[in-house]
């Protein structure tokens, strides 16, 4: 059964399918190969609130780095077009609360399952 993710901060380059990278603050046990199931809220959620499914991924690839790595490609594949790495850290900080650009995040890329033409593209330096 797949692990559920929150996706509450980017959910609707999530629903377009823009999105195919994120960073987090813990997830190190994620492995490519494992699957995904793309929720809005996960935790937190009141007795009877449902909860919303929004995709099915694949995990391509894995692993850790200091978020300031992020590079101008990952803002994009974050759903994030036309801004900047700078931008992107500081959103990201400012949303996870102890953050620092220097803090080692988990980056994970994904491939949504269920789509014709949803096979993950190759990135230079990853098998």
């Amino acid at each position: 059964m797949p692990r559920l993710m929150a996706v509450s901060l980017t959910e609707a380059q999530v629903r377009a399918r823009t999105k195919t990278v994120t960073r987090r603050t813990g997830w190190r046990v994620l492995k490519p190969g494992d699957r995904l199931t793309l929720c809005r809220k996960v935790m937190g959620r009141r007795p009877g609130e449902p909860l919303d499914r929004i995709a099915d991924v694949e995990v391509v690839s894995v692993r850790r780095e200091p978020l300031d790595a992020i590079t101008p490609g990952d803002v994009t594949a974050e759903g994030f077009p036309g801004r900047s790495p700078a931008w992107f850290v500081i959103f990201f900080c400012s949303t996870h609360p102890g953050c620092l650009p220097s803090t080692e995040v988990t980056r994970i890329r994904w491939r949504y399952l269920g789509q014709p033409g949803a096979a993950a593209r190759h990135e230079e330096g990853e098998p």
